[in-house]
């Protein structure tokens, strides 16, 4: 089964041709015109990846992507807009999106970069017709007392509670447990996690890691993301930033 992607933006010159772009390339796409009914259709469809203008006419985008995120979706959110400001840029990674693009903008690069963020999600959710369905956990490839993480399935477990990662946050977090308790440069992280279709600033890997240790935090285990300042970071059990 081909990909299937959300549009939501309201403005048909941008719109039709991402649609054809889109089709193209053997993608499944639907489109609204505004936000509150792209929430009730990832609340009702599976898809792989949302790609969301901010003005729209009835809600913020940035609200939508919050929404989304909040009711469990993890696949991949790109958002389109005319504000290219660095806070805005920001803002929208920090509710949850995977990338950002400032109108206007090449149709090859917006391709380029959904792409990518459709090969780090393709894996992360199976779907049924009536929605996406969790995937039977098979025998971890890393495990520890406090945090495991199943690279197949890309799914991690903090006490045993799955984490409710986006494709990023689980791609930054399986990177860190892959050499548990070394230093991860921050260069290694950007090189490996956002590839060479990433040309955005690199707030976006300090946003990612925020966000990661708040879900880490919430589920209630140990182990901790470490700052090593001017280096990268590292995974420990209870440790302090360096």
């Amino acid at each position: 089964m081909g990909h299937r992607i959300l549009l939501v933006e309201d403005d048909d010159g941008i719109a039709l041709p991402l649609i054809r772009t889109f089709e193209r390339e053997s993608y499944e796409v639907r489109r609204v015109a505004e936000g509150l009914p792209g929430i009730a259709l990832v609340e009702q469809e599976p898809f792989d990846l949302i790609v969301l203008d901010l003005g729209l006419p009835d809600i913020e985008g940035l609200e939508v992507c919050r929404r989304v995120r909040e009711a469990g979706y993890n696949g991949g959110i790109l958002i389109l807009t005319a504000r290219g400001g660095e806070i805005d840029r920001v803002v929208g990674l920090d509710v949850g999106a995977d990338d950002y693009m400032a109108k206007p903008f090449g149709l090859a690069e917006l391709l380029a970069r959904a792409r990518a963020l459709l090969r780090r999600t393709a894996s992360s959710v199976s779907h049924t017709a009536s929605g996406p369905v969790p995937v039977p956990v098979p025998v971890p490839a890393v495990a520890a007392p406090a945090l495991r993480v199943d690279r197949q399935s890309r799914r991690a477990f903090s006490n045993d509670a799955e984490l409710p990662l986006t494709a990023k946050e689980f791609d930054v977090l399986s990177l860190l447990e892959q050499d548990r308790g070394a230093v991860v440069t921050r260069e290694r992280l950007m090189d490996e996690v956002w590839d060479q279709n990433w040309f955005g600033s690199t707030k976006t890997l300090d946003v990612t890691i925020g966000r990661l240790r708040q879900k880490l935090d919430d589920s209630g285990g140990t182990v901790q993301v470490v700052t090593v300042r001017g280096v990268g970071f590292r995974l420990e059990d209870g440790a302090e930033d360096a």
